[in-house]
This record gives C-alpha cells, structure tokens and sequence, in this order.
C-alpha cells in the first residue's frame, strides 16, 4: 500500500480478541494502530501495552481516564490520530468483526474517496453467523437512517471506515454529542453534508467470537433518536452548509 494509514481501535473488555487482531493488522506494511483503551477491568489496556512494546514504532496506546463512552474514545483517538503523519485514518471494532485482510481494498478506495464504507449491503458485501432477528433489525435501522437522513450510502451503521486524513480534519469532532453506536451515523451525515466524497467497499462481517456485545436498550434507543435530531439541529446544518460553501 503506497498509503501510509494510522487504525483507531476502541476497545472496552476485549483482552481475547485485540491480539489476534493486531497480528492482522501488523501483515501490512504502512500500517498503524492505535488501541483506544476505555478502562478496561478485564486487562485489555495491559494486553495492548504489552503488544505496543513487541511492536515498536507501530502501535500506541491511550489510556482513557474519562467518561466512558464509544463516541468519546473515537473522539479522543481521532484527535491524536491527525497529529501523526499518516494519509489515511481507519476506524475497526475490536472484536474481529472486521477483517483486517480487506483493509488494503478499504485505504486503496481512498485514492478517489473521502471516506470509504466498509459495506455490508452492497454487491460481494456479506454478514456470516448472525442469526435472522439481528439481520432483519440492521438492515431496518439502515433504511430508517437512509430515509429520514436522506443517506444514500447502503450501510450507514457499519464501524470498519478509512478517511482521508484531512477530510477528517474538517469535521467539527469537539461538538459531536452521539455517544453510542450512533456516533457513527452522526460522523457519516455531517461528512455528508460538508461534502465528502463518499464510497463504500464490499466486505464480509463476522460476528464476534469472543466476549459480549456492546448493543444495550439505551444505546438503540440513542440510534433511534439520533437521524431526527441531526435533520433538526439547525445550528448543525448552517454550520455545513456554510462549509460547503467555502469548499465550492
């Protein structure tokens, strides 16, 4: 890969699964990898550690001592992760979900994308051991975010993303309040709205193997809430239009 790219990881409670993730993301060359550790009481913050020091000069590590969440570890990542000198910044969930074989064919997308949408519901794109009930409940959430954000991008919930490093840098981080899973619907509909070239790349998600997942009432509840609150923020939507605009 002639682009050099830094992996943001959050990672709460998932000692099992980040080391055979890293040794993934370690096959590439040019490749990075920041674990963003949420106080994890299960150790994963010493396991990362330890996995920083057998790769030096490739993988960091930042300890969390505030507020939990997992749109304020993306936040707090992301920040770090522009001030490193990489092209490309990746997001991947830390539970091996994601392939780390199909990163090349994410960051190689955005040769000609802002951002790149590791996809789901796109042709070649596939979900393998998930049963009936959450496949309906995804591809449901996909359309009601599609239809009230007016999205065109076929999975808008999906975690695994590279992002030009400055396209990145345009987006107001500090004022985003989505702190769940919806975080990442919030990020793609204000990277809509400021313009961002948008493209999605087929891949194939597997369900956790190890640990729990991090779904809850509330965090569905905040995904439910979360597409009306972004068509109505007028602030919000000025703020964009006034950066497309200065971008035209």
């Amino acid at each position: 890969m002639s682009r050099s790219a830094l992996v943001v990881i959050p990672t709460y409670n998932e000692r099992a699964n980040v080391p055979t993730l890293v040794a993934g993301l370690m096959a590439h060359e040019n490749v990075r990898v920041l674990i963003v550790d949420d106080q994890s009481p299960d150790g994963t913050g010493t396991v990362a550690e330890e996995l920083a020091a057998q790769h030096p000069n490739r993988i960091m590590v930042l300890h969390r001592t505030g507020k939990r969440g997992f749109g304020r570890s993306y936040i707090d990542g992301m920040r770090l992760a522009l001030n490193e000198p990489v092209d490309v910044v990746c997001q991947m969930d830390a539970d091996l979900s994601h392939d780390p074989r199909q990163l090349p064919d994410l960051i190689a997308a955005t040769d000609h994308a802002d951002v790149v949408i590791g996809s789901r519901y796109v042709p070649g794109g596939a979900i393998l051991n998930w049963p009936m009930k959450r496949r309906v409940l995804s591809r449901v959430a996909n359309i009601y975010i599609r239809t009230v954000t007016r999205l065109s991008v076929r999975d808008c919930t999906t975690g695994y993303r590279c992002w030009r490093k400055t396209a990145l840098a345009t987006l107001p981080l500090d004022q985003f309040i989505s702190d769940g899973y919806s975080f990442l619907v919030e990020m793609l509909f204000i990277a809509a709205r400021r313009g961002c070239r948008i493209t999605e790349v087929p891949i194939t998600f597997v369900e956790r193997r190890e640990g729990e997942s991090k779904v809850s009432r509330a965090v569905l509840l905040e995904s439910a809430i979360t597409p009306w609150r972004l068509i109505s923020n007028p602030e919000s939507s000025r703020k964009a239009r006034r950066s497309e605009s200065s971008t035209d």
